[in-house]
């Protein structure tokens, strides 16, 4: 009897349930709010240097992991994510420094701020590969918002039309806000173009370095024109279809010799005249 007793005593007592994963995050969060919140306040009252850099690397550490959860809400946006979470950390030491205790004791409320701000701005500093100007960054940003709006109104993407109307600009200026999109991430030359084999390096053209010596070519142009034209022919020969001084002999009736006296004749003259051209100019 004494044993069914306590039999029926232990049944009926509540069990005691271990909390759910959500209650157990929550308590996390808060035992992180409340170590922040301590450490803030000693940090506020810290005046020795040594001492505040260890109670702001404590903060920080303590609350890197929000700073990487704010940082990966922007990936895949053509920024590496390692790059979002170091601004995001920056972020986060900036407001650990700028942050009033005295004034409350919500530190993320502060922070969270502070750190999605930094990658923002982040993103509009440094985050194009060819940078438009301000106007059309700013143009751009509020088009994304509304047009957001108007797909959810008319189940569709809105024209540049209605999107001019709804923001109140010109429609040449949401086209130009749409075209400096292109230049948030560009291509690499290495990579093939579209449907085609090679790369985009293969369609540059070189670099002409002939265009440095126009002007000597045009210059001494006109200087060949006043030699006498068996001289001219000599030196196009020579210098032009490569012959040798015997070739050139051979084909104009006369010796080696007489070709080697012409051409330091002809080419002493072109040197004469340019050298009095570069002193007159």
């Amino acid at each position: 009897m004494t044993r069914v007793a306590e039999t029926t005593s232990t049944t009926s007592e509540p069990a005691h349930e271990a909390p759910g994963p959500q209650a157990a995050r929550s308590g996390e969060r808060q035992a992180v709010a409340d170590t922040t919140a301590a450490l803030l306040t000693r940090l506020s009252q810290q005046t020795d240097p040594t001492e505040r850099q260890r109670l702001v690397d404590e903060v920080v550490l303590l609350n890197l992991p929000v700073a990487r959860s704010l940082a990966m809400r922007y990936r895949e946006r053509g920024v590496p994510a390692e790059d979002l979470v170091q601004v995001a950390s920056l972020g986060l030491v900036k407001a650990v420094h700028g942050f009033d205790a005295e004034r409350g004791r919500d530190f993320l409320a502060y922070a969270a701020p502070t750190m999605t701000g930094e990658i923002k701005r982040y993103f509009r500093d440094t985050g194009w590969a060819v940078r438009p100007p301000r106007r059309l960054q700013e143009l751009r940003a509020r088009m994304a918002q509304v047009t957001q709006t108007l797909s959810q109104d008319t189940g569709r993407a809105p024209t540049v039309n209605e999107l001019a109307s709804a923001l109140q600009v010109d429609a040449d200026d949401v086209i130009e806000a749409m075209v400096s999109g292109n230049g948030y991430a560009t291509s690499s030359l290495d990579a093939p173009p579209d449907g085609e084999s090679g790369s985009w390096a293969d369609t540059v053209a070189d670099e002409d370095t002939s265009l440095a010596s126009t002007p000597d070519r045009l210059a001494l142009e006109g200087m060949l024109a006043r030699l006498p034209e068996r001289e001219r022919r000599i030196l196009a020969m020579r210098f032009f279809a490569d012959k040798t001084q015997s070739e050139i002999g051979a084909e104009i009736g006369v010796t080696q010799m007489q070709v080697s006296r012409l051409l330091s004749r002809a080419l002493r003259r072109l040197r004469d005249e340019l050298e009095a051209d570069s002193g007159a100019a």
